[in-house]
Order: C-alpha cells, then structure tokens, then sequence
C-alpha cells in the first residue's frame, strides 16, 4: 500500500461516527449473549492456543566491522513465504500455533508445530541475512540508524501521520491521527522516548496463550484464578530489564539504571505508551468478571479509539463484527474472547497477555502449558488463592514488573496459610499446574519436562532478565561503557539463542 492509499484509507476511518460504532458494538453484544443463554459458545473440552511473536535481526554478514544483530525490518514477501503475520512494527513477525484439545496429544500437538515453523522460517530468514529472535524487547537499533529515530520517523500526507517503519495496516495508523493526540510517551525508570505514533510499542514481543473452557458460564470463576496467576508467573518469566541505550535520559548513571530499572519494562511499555494518549488507562489490570453479562459490558464501554467500518459477511462471527472489531482495542493484561467463525466453533476462552516471548521454544511453552495447567489445577480443587483480594493480585502483578523473582508475592496456600513468601508461592502455583497437567493426561515424565525449567529458576534464583542485568554488570565493571555493555549483552543472548532456540533451554545458558 503506498503511503498516499493508506493516508486515503485512515480518512475514511476517522471519518466514521463513534457514537454508531458504538451503538452497533451494543447491538452486538445482545446476540452474543442470547447466544451465550443458548449454550452456543460451550464445547465439550478445553482448547489451548499460542500466539508467538519475534522481532527480526540483521546478521550484517556484508559489513561485520559495524556489528551484528541489529534491528532488521522483514520483506513482507518473507512474511508471506514463512507463514507468519505482521505485526506493528516492520522488524515483527507472529506465529499463531493452531488451537488443540488440552491433552497431552495437543500439547505436544502445538509444540511441534511452534519448532517445525520456526525451523522452515529460520531456514527461509538465514539466506536473506536475517534472524528471528524470541526476546521481550530489542535493545539494538538498526545499522546506522538509532532507535529513538527508527521509532519516530513518520511523514505527513496532507495532515495525516504514517509511522515511516510501521506495517501497513490502517487500523494502527489511524490511532496515531485521531482522538488520541500526538504524543506517544513510554514512562520508566530513566527512560526518554516520544513520539507522534504508536511505534514505541514495537519495542515489545510476547507469548500469549489462550486457554478456553468447556462451559463458557464459568468463565468468571477461571478469569478469576487467571488474574491470581498472572503476578507469580510474570515474575517467572521476566525478560525485559533494559532499553536501547540511546533511548535513556541524557547523561544517566548505569549503575541508577541497574539499582531502580525494572525486571519486565514490557508491562511499563505498553501500558504507558497507550495510556498516556487515551482519556481512561485502556491498558490495564483488569478488576474480577462477575458474569458473562459484565464480561461483555466492558468491551461495550470501553473507551472507542478506532471505531472502523466492519464487513458483515455469512460467517458466525460476522454476527457480532463490530464488537470484535471493538474487543481489538481492549487492552487488558487478561482479556475474556467470545469468537468462531461458525456455531460449531464458537468458543469462550481467556486470553493471557502479561509474558515475554522466552529465550528458547522450550521455555515459551513451559510458561504455556503451566499457566493453562494452573487453570485446570486450581480450578479443579477450588484453590482458596480464589478469595485473595483483587488488590494483592494487581499488587502482585506490579510488584513482578518491577522486581522479578525477587518481588513479594502475597499468595493463600493451598491449607489456607497466607504468605508472601514468592518462593513458596510459585512451587505452590507450579504443583497445582502440576495437577492439572496430569489431569488431563500429562504423564509424570512429560508434567517435568514442561514444568522442570520454571523450578529450576525458582532454585537458582535467576530469571532471564536476571540473565541480561548480570550481563551488564559483568560488562560495566570490566569498564565498557553503558551502550557496549548493553549491545554486548544482546549479542551474546542472541548467540546463545542460536545454539538453544529449537532443541535446548535457559538451563543450558
């Protein structure tokens, strides 16, 4: 799409009304739940699905003096050619595992078919000097270029903004040109980037899993749990202490940025960029779901950003099109879903959104399969952690960006005993995911593999964040400067990631 197509294409959008947008949105939401009240969106099992994002890197094999890996922006006939889909930014790439049955068959289902795509797009990247990368937030710019000037470039085409190294999709355009205002900030310790476009947000790559339930009236009761769960699990997959270097304050100590910089700047990221341009703080925590009922008002009454003309076609879901155009921008750490594109394939499920994409395969899918465990496992037994207060959960949440494996988690026990002791709290977590694993047909020896990696984190204290701010300490004190340190630390996680990313796991590192 050339850019004066797409500026043609964020007009029309801006131009449509959001009080109808709005309206339809609630019309919407009448059917789902007279379907809901029907039992259309319940099924006879639960289903596990992943979606997996990269970001991509330049091998620089042309000009090596100028070092490797940095940022590199994806030909979309590449994009094509593997089988991934675009993303915000030109340097993403996301893979979507295809939903299964959560039994061991689609658990080793899903994982294999995240290794054989990964493999045939690693293969497919290598020729054109490219790499993808699973991390939580690139820190190395582009060749010759800085990352605060590859996150702001943009032009103007007759007062419309185009993001110059944004995909081309409008919907992503039209938030930067319309009520949201023209500064996108992202707002932690020491850092300083703006810009008049969403970019800052492709700072980021995550896992996200899906886990739906078989009778979608209990949704509330899982979404519950899930919010629990979320701070535990963040701080155990935490990896995404550090910036590109040229994106911090002018003049910053490393050392200040070591002592009060945050393990997870993922959460901080993607909430603040967003959050600091709407009227409400769209990204967000979310408050426990009473019922269906209030699931659904949410995404009713949230805060329009894009309200975008929607085709309704003779698919299932093309019933309800505008409501999911509108869930599209409800950003919420754990989303409830009501989707499928046929009655049979109607589904509820929970979207969990709070991890960083993970050093190897191995260790996305042990974050995977222990949260959809979790859910089955604490679920099953009625974990009193349900009755935690929703104040602890989101302090949790927040207490895991900051500080890691190393934050305070107040956590109830399985005999009812309250702790804040994250150790205790996380073993606990991981022997219910344990439970539900083998519940649904996980023998003792798979259960381990999955599970093992995550332990040994808890025993060995040292997340993959934890990994990356050793790095550069190590760096620091041997006397590199701040940005070598840092850039040396990426080259030697991206090195590492070469030898581990299909068949090993941050064990190995």
């Amino acid at each position: 799409m050339t850019e004066s197509s797409l500026a043609a294409a964020v007009r029309d959008v801006l131009a449509v009304d959001a009080d109808s947008f709005r309206a339809e949105a609630a019309t919407d939401a009448d059917f789902v739940l007279s379907e809901l009240s029907d039992g259309t969106f319940d099924n006879h099992q639960s289903i596990l699905g992943l979606e997996y994002e990269f970001y991509a890197v330049s091998e620089n094999r042309w000009n090596p003096d100028d070092g490797a890996y940095g940022l590199a922006r994806v030909p979309r006939r590449l994009l094509e050619l593997i089988g991934f889909e675009k993303e915000l930014g030109l340097h993403n790439a996301e893979m979507t595992a295809t939903p299964q049955p959560f039994n061991a068959d689609g658990v080793r289902a899903i994982e294999s078919e995240v290794r054989s795509q990964l493999a045939a797009a690693l293969d497919c990247s290598r020729p054109e000097g490219l790499r993808l990368v699973s991390d939580g937030l690139w820190t190395i710019p582009p060749t010759g270029e800085t990352a605060r000037g590859y996150l702001s470039d943009c032009v103007t085409d007759d007062g419309i903004r185009i993001a110059t190294n944004m995909t081309d999709a409008v919907r992503y355009h039209a938030m930067a040109n319309g009520d949201l205002g023209d500064t996108f900030r992202v707002e932690a310790p020491h850092v300083d980037i703006a810009a008049e476009t969403l970019m800052p947000e492709s700072l980021i790559t995550s896992i996200q899993p899906h886990y739906q339930m078989q009778q979608a009236m209990d949704l509330p009761r899982y979404f519950t749990y899930a919010l629990r769960l979320a701070g535990p699990l963040l701080a155990l997959g935490v990896n995404a202490p550090f910036f590109p270097p040229d994106l911090y304050a002018d003049g910053v100590d490393p050392d200040d940025v070591l002592a009060e910089g945050w393990h997870e700047n993922r959460i901080a990221v993607f909430e603040s960029v967003l959050n600091t341009a709407t009227e409400t703080d769209k990204v967000a925590f979310p408050e426990d779901i009473d019922s269906l009922e209030d699931a659904i008002s949410r995404v009713v009454g949230d805060e329009v950003v894009v309200p975008m003309d929607v085709d309704r076609g003779d698919r299932f879901h093309d019933n309800f099109a505008t409501l999911r155009r509108k869930h599209g921008t409800f950003w919420r750490w754990v989303r409830p879903v009501f989707d499928g594109p046929s009655r049979s394939a109607a589904n509820a499920r929970i979207e969990f959104r709070p991890l960083p994409a993970q050093p190897t395969v191995r260790d996305s899918m042990a974050l995977t399969v222990a949260f959809a465990g979790a859910m089955e496992g604490l679920t099953r037994t009625e974990h009193p952690v349900g009755d935690l207060p929703w104040e602890a959960a989101r302090d949790n949440f927040y207490a895991a960006m900051r500080n890691g494996i190393d934050a305070d988690i107040e956590w109830i026990l399985a005999d009812g005993t309250e702790t804040t002791d994250s150790t205790a709290a996380i073993t606990d977590l991981l022997d219910h995911a344990a439970e539900g694993l083998r519940a649904v047909g996980l023998d003792d020896d798979t259960v381990d593999a999955y599970l093992q990696p995550l332990m040994w984190r808890v025993d060995n204290e040292l997340t993959p964040a934890g990994w990356k701010r050793e790095q550069v300490r190590q760096r620091l004190d041997e006397g590199a400067a701040f940005d070598e340190a840092i850039h040396g630390m990426q080259r030697d996680y991206i090195e590492t990631q070469s030898e581990t990313l299909i068949d090993g796991d941050f064990r190995a590192w």
